[in-house]
């Protein structure tokens, strides 16, 4: 009891007053979505905001009034930027206004998804199912979903590690693994899957970064010569990533030959589906991506390409029994039973690293209501054609030029004026990238191949429109001039 003898919690004092402000809040951030194109794509926040998140935390309670307000003063204004339509840097999706209402609700009922007998469990697991039916996995393949890719590469190469070790590693622990452990994938792999390796006490000597082709995908001559080559040595090759979608360009390796490779050899096939995926809802798409329904685990993020607001990733592993062997673990607290709360069909806690689990299904399960699958698959295929409409304006322009290949929706290209070397062009084009993300016209972002620094843009954004990429490539040029 405090001292006014009221039974204090931490539910409105207010019920109506609190009601009101979230009316407001609600028509401040739709209002500010649907303004968004008149704002700075990126702003660097002010010494002052800075100095403002330096302070204490406080004692006593202020009002959610003041908190909203300093929120709409020093938090708002300057955002990471990935709502924009002209934001197309790393790999981020928008994100969507029904998604973060949907959030909300989710909030709202507070569920612990690590299991037990209760609503959202069945969300999560129909989520998962429209997952397994979107890459093309039996429907008794398991699966969760996670942060986002890098937590599902982490997860499926777990998977991999303990089901292809040769001995139980959950019990020996890897002091006692009788073969260095061997995996592989392309020199163009994402860095989360490095993480996971060393994460998983491989050790990154452990990782075999095989050479690319010309277009940046895998070479599968090399990779297979490096598998026999390892076995050779004594050690234990056990699980190939393949990419659908690197992240420096789009590349799409063979995934077939690398499927028929991974049967030959006995290996795991593990996807890192991040960026390409979801792509499987795209029929210009579904062609390029054939093989991955092959795969032993796929990774996939769906606050990419689904837009579905952070966070949304997504692990299935086709065999239930090796991804349940691998996390399983049931303390007598947690026994699961027939009946009751604890009665649960699936715990999810059996599948991965959590057992607290936020209800993240609820944001994709509304979003796939609301738009069905056929949608998803338009927006990709616009953001592609963006993609090459957008390359088309760079090979007309002499000041231009494409440094990769077009891969899905990513486009590599730098200014390049004539008469400087790389090194200079390198400093050219950076300064370039950092004026665009200053003057807040556009945010690409960057990457180095082959020693030559570019601007990248990768487009997925449902936002985008075609005059966005006439204004970039106007704009590139411009301040190209003006630095050079």
């Amino acid at each position: 009891m405090n001292n006014t003898n009221k039974y204090e919690t931490l539910d409105p004092e207010n019920w109506d007053k609190l009601k009101t402000l979230a009316h407001q809040m609600i028509e401040d951030s739709f209002n500010y979505i649907q303004t968004i194109e008149e704002r700075p794509v990126w702003q660097q926040y002010p010494a002052e905001v800075r100095n403002h998140f330096s302070s204490k935390a406080p004692l006593e309670p202020n009002s959610i009034e003041n908190a909203y307000k300093e929120f709409v003063d020093k938090i708002l204004p300057y955002p990471m930027g990935n709502i924009h339509p002209r934001f197309w840097a790393w790999y981020m999706g928008n994100g969507t206004v029904q998604g973060a209402l949907a959030e909300f609700l989710a909030s709202i009922m507070n569920s612990n998804l690590g299991g037990g007998n209760h609503v959202a469990v069945l969300v999560e697991e129909q989520v998962i199912n429209w997952m397994k039916e979107i890459i093309g996995l039996p429907s008794d393949s398991s699966g969760l979903l996670v942060s986002g890719a890098s937590m599902a590469n982490l997860v499926g190469l777990t998977v991999a590690r303990n089901t292809k070790a040769g001995f139980n590693i959950r019990e020996e622990g890897l002091q006692n693994a009788p073969h260095k452990l061997i995996v592989y994938s392309s020199s163009e792999v994402h860095s989360s899957n490095q993480k996971a390796i060393e994460l998983l006490g491989l050790g990154k000597n452990s990782f075999r970064l095989i050479p690319v082709n010309d277009d940046y995908s895998i070479n599968i001559n090399t990779l297979s010569q490096a598998i026999k080559e390892d076995r050779k040595e004594g050690y234990k090759p056990i699980c190939v990533i393949g990419n659908a979608g690197t992240i420096n360009t789009g590349a799409i390796d063979d995934l077939n030959a690398i499927a028929d490779l991974c049967e030959q050899e006995n290996l795991w096939l593990h996807v890192d589906g991040a960026i390409g995926a979801i792509a499987m809802l795209s029929d210009k798409v579904k062609p390029l991506l054939s093989g991955i329904e092959r795969a032993d685990s796929v990774a996939s993020d769906l606050h990419k390409w689904m837009h579905i607001p952070f966070e949304a990733g997504c692990i299935l592993v086709k065999n239930n029994e090796d991804h349940r062997n691998t996390f399983s673990l049931t303390p007598e607290y947690l026994t699961h039973e027939t009946r009751g709360l604890p009665g649960g069909h699936l715990w999810f806690s059996d599948y991965g690293i959590q057992l607290s689990r936020q209800f993240r299904a609820l944001k994709v399960w509304m979003s796939v209501k609301e738009h069905g699958l056929k949608r998803f698959g338009r927006m990709i295929d616009r953001n592609i054609e963006q993609a090459n409409y957008f390359a088309d304006l760079v090979k007309k322009d002499s000041e231009m030029e494409l440094v990769a290949p077009v891969g899905l929706d990513i486009v590599c290209f730098r200014f390049n004026p004539g008469g400087l070397n790389d090194e200079a062009l390198n400093k050219l084009n950076k300064e370039i990238l950092m004026q665009l993300h200053e003057r807040g016209i556009a945010v690409p972002s960057y990457t180095t191949l082959n020693g030559r620094y570019c601007l990248r843009i990768a487009i997925a954004n449902h936002r985008s429109k075609f005059e966005d990429f006439d204004l970039l490539a106007r704009e590139v040029v411009r301040i190209g001039r003006e630095v050079h």
